[in-house]
């Protein structure tokens, strides 16, 4: 955080950027706040303002030059020479392009291999932010034109602390406990324990209990 935040401050964001680790540990979400600070109008200490149109649009998921592509579903050759056509063109509303490939490990070789010359020579209004649960798939060729952050599982205390702010805002009455076990459960994915939170709410409504959640879990006492 701290080296992605001096970046933006000091006007050095690199090109592409490789945000690899486990499932649920906020490679995407990151992607999605670098792009908003590369391109807010009144960054502050390399932070988003999240005031202005830039920002604003970002949040509210309206801006086209922000481009998130699955790279399971668009795997192909095609798309990539699609995506290769289209990095020319300048933004539109932002300084600067952002393009987010997400598991970008499922691309094929020659789809790789047609990345790579984009990374190799990229437009200056483009930045690339590929995220992967499965870095080693990835040819070494691409990794070295990236900087690479990696990703680790959340702390529990930090899953807890985030799974009491969303009980609060939900006006749901869970217990310490049963929210400690939903952080267990999820093994340091954030986004596995937000899912099982709202399973347990769905299932037993605004008030539950580690038991409720335990059976839920299918744990035995």
């Amino acid at each position: 955080t701290r080296t992605l935040k001096n970046a933006v401050a000091a006007n050095r964001t690199a090109h592409a950027y490789l945000f690899c680790g486990p499932r649920g540990t906020g490679k995407t979400s990151t992607g999605r706040i670098l792009a908003k600070a590369i391109n807010c109008l009144h960054p502050q200490a390399g932070e988003p303002c999240n005031q202005c149109r830039v920002c604003l649009a970002i949040n509210e998921g309206r801006l086209i030059d922000l481009i998130e592509i699955d790279a399971a579903s668009n795997r192909g050759i095609d798309e990539i020479r699609d995506l290769r056509e289209k990095v020319r063109f300048a933004p539109t509303e932002a300084r600067r392009k952002v393009y987010i490939i997400d598991e970008v490990h499922m691309l094929t070789e020659p789809a790789f291999n047609a990345l790579l010359k984009t990374l190799e020579e990229p437009p200056e209004h483009v930045v690339f932010i590929l995220a992967t649960t499965e870095v080693h798939k990835l040819p070494a060729t691409i990794v070295s034109r990236c900087q690479r952050f990696d990703f680790r599982r959340i702390r529990p205390e930090a899953a807890l602390a985030k799974l009491r702010q969303i009980a609060a805002a939900e006006g749901v009455h869970a217990n310490e406990a049963a929210l400690a076990l939903i952080v267990r459960a999820s093994a340091g994915s954030l986004r596995d324990a937000e899912n099982l939170l709202d399973q347990a709410i769905s299932r037993y409504g605004a008030t539950f209990g580690a038991s409720e959640v335990a059976d839920l879990l299918g744990l035995s006492s």
